[in-house]
């Protein structure tokens, strides 16, 4: 039976905590420690608290935080799986609980392949929008391995085998790891992303791609800019696992584009060195992306003198201008 997410605030917001005076405290059930008087000697007793304790103390409380101390992020992992001529796969693994998913996988025998290498089993399946290359292995997979499917609301009637429903700004816990929800449309009008903050990671299909974005198949130009917005609001840190290696051909046009970007002619070059190796040059980072993909630079002046985009031109024409320029490049 499919499954609806509700949105719902974090562990932290929905755990009542005792009341807080000078001090901080941790979760009712657990010894206080308020600082009233003496903060920094507070504070050290608390760091030096053994950090299995802390953990401990989180896991019998039921939540994946212990005042404001995250759960490690360290504790997933993130395996490439290259499958069909150039998409990619990505399996999820959380040490402490052996959980395992699968992001968008386009055929099943890589992600079997994968999972026997390592003898692990698969519980859940994540698709960020409905193509068959990003959901041809789902109903394989789910049959095998009895994993539930997740995905938009939007795509409910497109995205094979799916249980579980989700929408712009849900949470939902992979094992102890926080995933936000956000709703990405402009290749596909219900395509959604994966955001996993502790990781600093965030899982873009076919929304952004290193130096470039995704076909508008059934979005708008205004639709694919609010959703670049969205990711390009995260830290810089983050890390971008797209659906494709598409980089090396993207960087081409970029530089035909902005030849005068340093920036830009520094990563291409690192570029065609990794491809030349048959090394993957995903994932990005989002400060990469930042300084050198043309649909994250509507506003660059170069850009728009190359496409002849006019000065007055707000940023979903420019965007909209650049897109018509690369699906004829």
């Amino acid at each position: 039976m499919m499954q609806m997410i509700s949105r719902a605030p974090s562990a932290m917001a929905s755990f009542p905590r005792s009341r807080m005076r000078r001090g901080l405290c941790v979760w009712p059930g657990v010894r206080q420690l308020c600082l009233r008087k003496n903060l920094l000697f507070g504070f050290m007793r608390f760091l030096s608290m053994p950090f299995k304790t802390v953990r401990g103390v989180s896991r019998a409380l039921g939540v994946s935080h212990f005042c404001s101390v995250p759960k490690m992020s360290s504790t997933l992992q993130i395996e490439m799986i290259p499958c069909l001529r150039d998409n990619y796969a990505y399996l999820l693994h959380d040490v402490d609980t052996g959980t395992v998913g699968v992001v968008d996988p386009s055929e099943a025998v890589p992600v079997i392949d994968a999972l026997k290498r390592k003898n692990r089993n698969l519980t859940y399946i994540l698709n960020t929008h409905h193509h068959y290359d990003h959901t041809g292995g789902n109903m394989e997979l789910k049959e095998m391995y009895g994993a539930k499917v997740i995905g938009s609301g939007t795509d409910r009637d497109r995205i094979p085998g799916i249980d579980i429903v989700l929408s712009d700004g849900d949470k939902w816990m992979f094992a102890g790891h926080e995933v936000l929800v956000i709703e990405t449309p402009g290749h596909t009008r219900g395509h959604i992303s994966f955001y996993f903050p502790g990781s600093q990671a965030i899982f873009t299909g076919d929304t952004l791609f290193s130096l470039s974005c995704g076909k508008l198949f059934e979005g708008t130009p205004e639709q694919m800019l609010a959703s670049l917005k969205k990711i390009v609001s995260l830290p810089d840190k983050t890390s971008i696992y797209c659906g494709h290696e598409y980089t090396l051909s993207n960087s081409k046009f970029a530089l035909s584009i902005e030849p005068k970007n340093e920036d830009l002619q520094s990563y291409a070059a690192h570029v065609t060195n990794i491809r030349n190796k048959g090394l993957p040059t995903i994932p990005t980072t989002l400060k990469t992306e930042k300084s050198c993909n043309p649909f994250l630079r509507t506003s660059s002046m170069e850009i728009r003198k190359s496409l002849n985009i006019p000065a007055t031109a707000d940023d979903a024409e420019a965007l909209g201008a650049i897109r018509r320029a690369k699906d004829n490049f």
